[in-house]
């Protein structure tokens, strides 16, 4: 194989699926990430050049390893002071194709990779983008754009990030059952954080979130391929194929947002939603329920639109009990007035409502004016109805959402009330 694009396909492929093992294989046994880094950058654009000429070898990812080395050789060559850890590079990138040649393979350290990018000493809020950076490979740049910081401050951010794992003395934890209990939250809620981030541009235009939904995905799929029986990964795993597989239907044609009960819903993608339904199945057989897994079963209802039927909302309301006592956020709280609503009445829901409004500041939260608008025009206040769908427009970052809970305000002068529509776009997915 020795087309171009053939040779193009598997360099991306052997960077999407290989960069994260192949990093953490090497850091973990120099003990310096950023020296590492370089090198496997450098073997990735020699590939480019090389592979379409020499043909694609058989084994991509020992070539690269090889190729690191001898970067490592050329940089550190003529320094000595990186004597050492020129050495130390160099030897984990003999010992990486020892082990190809005996067993064809390299260990897989990534999960280890995602612990110490989850350490105490990382702000929590750097744990997502140290994990896109670390293990799929995304640049600062990048990543900067997708959590609205300006690139020259998140890459010292990741600098920093990473001199405190190798500060830590190695940069890859040993991962034992206890650990795996103990921060695996830890790692699924960055996970979590990086989806979210991208989930939040369904139309796919805003090119600093531009496919990180994907990027999560991938990540999520890495942890669940890694950790295969614990339960809350597959619930993570299960989630974000729920949300992702609307994607198409969240938007119309000219742009405007689209309510999860008026999805066209021959968009969803029903392969996304089988498998989800399938990691939820194997979730629940360790009888472990947790918040990704409660989160997940919500979608799961929800799904129930595809056939033209309406969810169970009697079991929607008692998963957001469920998930009220695991993870007690008024954002919850909210979601399950919503719910309620629907279920009881909007009367049932709008007293839901105030009562978390009572024991949470939600002034300036937008999903609780999206959905108290809602619920009031259901009961046929248009007033507050009207005032509540402006407050919730003006609260809005999203010009969708904003230009439909303008529309929404403009018809209840026109239009009968109806049942609530979950109009919000806030935390939860839909």
């Amino acid at each position: 194989m020795n087309s171009r694009p053939a040779a193009y396909a598997v360099a991306e492929r052997a960077a999407r699926e290989s960069y994260g093992k192949l990093l953490a294989y090497l850091a973990a046994r120099s003990g310096n990430i950023d020296a590492a880094q370089d090198a496997l950058a450098d073997a990735f654009t020699s590939a480019l050049e090389r592979w379409p000429l020499d043909g694609v070898p058989r084994t991509p990812d020992a070539w690269l390893l090889v190729s690191a080395r001898h970067r490592l050789f050329d940089r550190h060559r003529r320094d000595v002071r990186a004597e050492r850890l020129h050495g130390a590079l160099a030897a984990a990138a003999r010992d990486a194709q020892r082990d190809f040649e005996r067993a064809g393979e390299i260990g897989d350290e990534r999960l280890a990779f995602m612990f110490a990018c989850t350490a105490a000493a990382i702000a929590p809020e750097m744990r997502a983008p140290l994990m896109l950076q670390l293990v799929l490979g995304l640049d600062a740049a990048r990543i900067a754009s997708a959590f609205l910081i300006a690139p020259a401050a998140m890459s010292q951010r990741l600098v920093r990030a990473k001199r405190k794992i190798a500060a830590a003395g190695t940069p890859l934890p040993r991962v034992s059952p206890d650990d795996l209990s103990a921060r695996i939250d830890a790692v699924l809620a960055a996970v979590y954080a990086a989806f979210s981030a991208g989930w939040s541009d369904p139309a796919g235009v805003d090119p600093r979130v531009s496919g990180l939904a994907v990027e999560a995905l991938w990540l999520g799929r890495l942890v669940a391929d890694i950790v295969p029986d614990d339960p809350e990964t597959l619930g993570l795993l299960a989630l974000m194929l729920h949300a992702d597989a609307r994607r198409a239907a969240r938007r119309d044609s000219t742009g405007a947002y689209v309510p999860l009960a008026e999805q066209n819903t021959r968009l969803w993608n029903a392969a996304q939603i089988d498998e989800a339904e399938s990691l939820l199945r194997r979730a629940a057989r360790a009888r472990r329920p947790g918040r990704f897994q409660l989160e997940a079963a919500i979608q799961s209802a929800y799904a129930e639109y595809r056939f033209g039927r309406e969810p169970a909302w009697n079991a929607i309301v008692a998963l957001y009990d469920g998930l009220l006592r695991i993870a007690g956020s008024p954002v919850v709280a909210l979601n399950r007035a919503v719910a309620v609503g629907r279920l009881r009445g909007a009367p049932a829901g709008l007293l839901a409502l105030d009562d978390v409004a009572v024991r949470s500041d939600l002034r300036d939260y937008q999903p609780y004016w999206a959905a108290r608008a809602d619920l009031l025009a259901a009961t046929g206040a248009r007033a507050e109805a009207y005032r509540a769908f402006e407050r919730a427009a003006g609260l809005s970052v999203d010009p969708a959402v904003r230009g439909y809970l303008l529309g929404c305000a403009r018809r209840l002068g026109t239009a009968q009330p109806s049942a609530p529509s979950s109009a919000s776009e806030g935390k939860s997915p839909g």
